[in-house]
């Protein structure tokens, strides 16, 4: 009876003993131990859709995991961002977003969520400018005959974009008050299904960021009207300031953030694999393919630049709401 009882006390202990091993692992076990969800809160086939997949692509080299893309299109962004917002701060469920969901949005709509005290940059990835396309068999050979039109007749041009206040909604709304013209603007849920409707006939007019518009262009498919930034990417299409609209307007930064209150040393292993994948080759070819640029800035320089992009943003809705 002894000596059973003893065999079984052994056999007590040895379970507790690996028990407590386990939990032990588990507790140092070192982030990530699976896959990282990235949610994009936009509908597919946009720019940001198209990068995330060379992102997700090639990370999982640098974090030993893979990262899956979820997208997560309604109410303009806020869908995406507010299960982000609301999931837990453990670094495995992190958003892609852009600057103008991000720092814009909060100044225009009543948000379940709070931007700048809810979310943390983990990188800014790459950013982009925007370009004013119609299909290839449009009436409108320049930007100034769809500058006219709208002018003989208020509304008469469709424009679709990526939801209020969007990337593509805000660049609009700076053309119309600029020009002097009113545009039809009609929604979508994201850049892809606004390039979609465009390419369809069901909307005159669009915009939209290298990745999306190169393949277009390539396949004789759109025509460029007009393109951000202070100089020309394409020699016979002008700017958008060489077109009469002023203002810093339509360029995209393509931003990582994750749940405010992700530890440390996740933030840091987050950034070192963004930091090692800017350098790797083959993302390089490939977003080179997609005609982006690789331009990295980790999270506390971004945060930042979100700080100033509130105040900028605060005063450029002002200026478009009067």
């Amino acid at each position: 009876m002894f000596v059973k009882s003893l065999k079984t006390a052994g056999k007590l202990l040895a379970f507790t003993g690996a028990a407590f091993a386990a939990s032990l692992g588990t507790a140092q076990a070192e982030y990530p131990e699976k896959p990282i969800t990235l949610v994009i809160p936009f509908g597919a086939g946009g720019s940001h859709d198209l990068n995330s997949r060379v992102v997700t692509s090639i990370i999982p080299t640098y974090l030993n995991q893979a990262m899956i893309v979820r997208l997560t299109p309604g109410a303009g962004g806020q869908k995406g961002s507010q299960e982000v917002a609301s999931s837990e701060a453990d670094g495995y469920t992190l958003l892609f977003s852009h600057n103008y969901l991000d720092m814009l949005k909060p100044h225009v709509d009543n948000l379940p969520y709070n931007a700048m005290e809810d979310f943390i940059p983990i990188a800014r990835v790459n950013y982009a400018p925007i370009a004013v396309i119609v299909n290839a068999d449009s009436p409108f050979q320049t930007f100034e005959d769809m500058i006219k039109a709208s002018e003989a007749e208020p509304r008469s041009v469709s424009m679709a974009h990526s939801g209020n206040w969007g990337a593509l909604f805000v660049p609009a709304a700076q053309i119309m008050k600029s020009r002097g013209v009113q545009l039809n603007l009609v929604p979508y849920e994201g850049g892809g299904p606004a390039t979609q409707a465009m390419l369809s006939g069901d909307a005159d007019v669009t915009m939209g960021f290298p990745s999306v518009i190169g393949p277009l262009l390539e396949a004789g498919k759109i025509r460029v009207l007009a393109t951000s930034g202070p100089e020309r990417i394409y020699d016979d299409v002008p700017t958008l300031s060489e077109s009469g609209v002023e203002g810093d307007i339509g360029f995209m930064h393509r931003v990582v953030l994750a749940p405010a209150g992700t530890p440390d040393d996740v933030v840091a292993k987050l950034e070192a694999a963004f930091t090692a994948l800017q350098e790797d080759k083959t993302y390089k070819r490939l977003m080179g393919r997609l005609g982006e640029n690789v331009d990295l800035m980790l999270g506390d320089e971004y945060q930042a630049l979100r700080e100033a992009q509130s105040v900028a943003y605060k005063e450029l809705v002002d200026a478009i709401t009067q």
